[in-house]
């Protein structure tokens, strides 16, 4: 069987090893007799998966002992409600810093959450402009990023997976200093890219199938402190309280998806952790980001540089007819998942991190190839 070289923005391309891995004890896990996929999460087997996967979030990102790890469901699109539901009061306000699309969808839950408690929403976009292109192209500089020292919490997209901006590639668009103030961050589409400093976060959470693992998990790194300031008249199941007093099995968890992230977790940590991770999505990026400086505006980057994302790197070709006939003949070379996202267009290569170098390499040596050949 021939695998693809996979560019797609989510479901992703996962590590082969630990999809061989999952092959090779799919009928039989730890001698068994059974998949994990049939064992109860309250059996010795799976308990042993669940506490490796969160033992390996905090071993990769060094998180401090008075944060939680968590799995839970509904992927990042449930947190968005959730984190509102937790931590706003009447007459409260949390602050959202909006850089694209997916920051757009978690304030229009936060305000529907809003609405039903009182609550306020303060929103400052940043990078809009007219016209597709330069619609969300940069992330802001901490300075321009106005803190509300009252608010519940502050709220960012560390990458916008379809915008191709990312906070904190390049020290000049670090994220925000909060102060008091608990920074939260949706990181679905760049979590454990890179080392971290998960004490100037309230909370990261992440979906995992783009980086990290399938669909159907997301990941919770919550400070304790936090956790206690939640609300407690809100339905359990909604309760970041409830689910860390309970390990992330309150209900039954999505027990596959987080045996897949503990595979590719223990790939990640092979690979050198997040500092030896973070030295080859940089160098994928240099590569791709060279050739597309270097063409002589064949192929045009919209994103501001100081905030070109390493995970999504989005571009346009002269007509919109070379970029259906990029990917066209991208796929016959076996590459896939190239195309922008439609509102938006253009193309987008998502370098996650089981896309290897060699694979970038040989895009990057097509788009090459394909420019000369125009």
């Amino acid at each position: 069987m021939a695998r693809k070289i996979n560019f797609n923005a989510g479901p992703a391309a996962l590590p082969l090893p630990a999809l061989e891995r999952a092959a090779a004890e799919f009928l039989d896990f730890a001698g068994s007799g059974m998949s994990v996929m049939e064992h109860s999460h309250r059996g010795k087997e799976y308990e042993a998966v669940h506490d490796e996967a969160t033992a390996l979030v905090k071993e990769l990102l060094n998180v401090p002992e008075n944060y939680e790890v968590l799995f839970l469901q509904g992927g990042a699109t449930a947190l968005f409600a959730q984190i509102a539901m937790n931590f706003l009061e009447k007459d409260t306000t949390a602050q959202y810093v909006i850089t694209g699309a997916w920051g757009e969808k978690a304030l229009g839950e936060a305000k529907a959450v809003a609405a039903m408690f009182g609550a306020n929403i303060a929103v400052q976009n940043v990078g809009t402009g007219e016209g597709k292109e330069k619609s969300y192209t940069r992330v802001p500089a901490p300075s321009e990023v106005k803190v509300d020292p009252a608010a519940a919490y502050l709220h960012v997209t560390s990458n916008e997976t379809i915008h191709g901006v990312e906070f904190g590639v390049d020290p000049s668009r670090a994220f925000p200093e909060t102060g008091g103030v608990p920074l939260v961050a949706d990181m679905s589409s760049d979590f454990l890219w890179r080392p971290l400093d998960v004490s100037k976060f309230g909370i990261l959470y992440a979906g995992a199938q783009k980086n990290i693992g399938p669909s159907g998990v997301v990941v919770v790194v919550i400070s304790k402190a936090l956790i206690e300031k939640g609300r407690k008249d809100i339905p359990k199941i909604w309760q970041f309280r409830i689910h860390a007093e309970n390990k992330s099995l309150y209900n039954t968890p999505p027990t596959f998806g987080v045996y897949m992230i503990r595979n590719v977790l223990s790939w990640l940590k092979d690979q050198g952790g997040l500092a030896g991770m973070e030295r080859i999505n940089r160098k994928k990026a240099d590569r791709l980001y060279g050739v597309i400086d270097g063409s002589n505006g064949f192929y045009r980057s919209p994103v501001e540089k100081e905030s070109r994302s390493v995970m999504n790197v989005v571009f346009r070709l002269p007509s919109e007819a070379l970029e259906e006939q990029f990917i066209a003949e991208a796929k016959k070379a076996g590459m896939v998942g190239l195309k922008g996202h439609r509102s938006v267009g253009g193309i987008r290569v998502s370098t996650y991190n089981a896309v290897s170098y060699d694979w970038v390499d040989t895009l990057s040596k097509f788009m090459e190839e394909f420019q000369k050949g125009k």
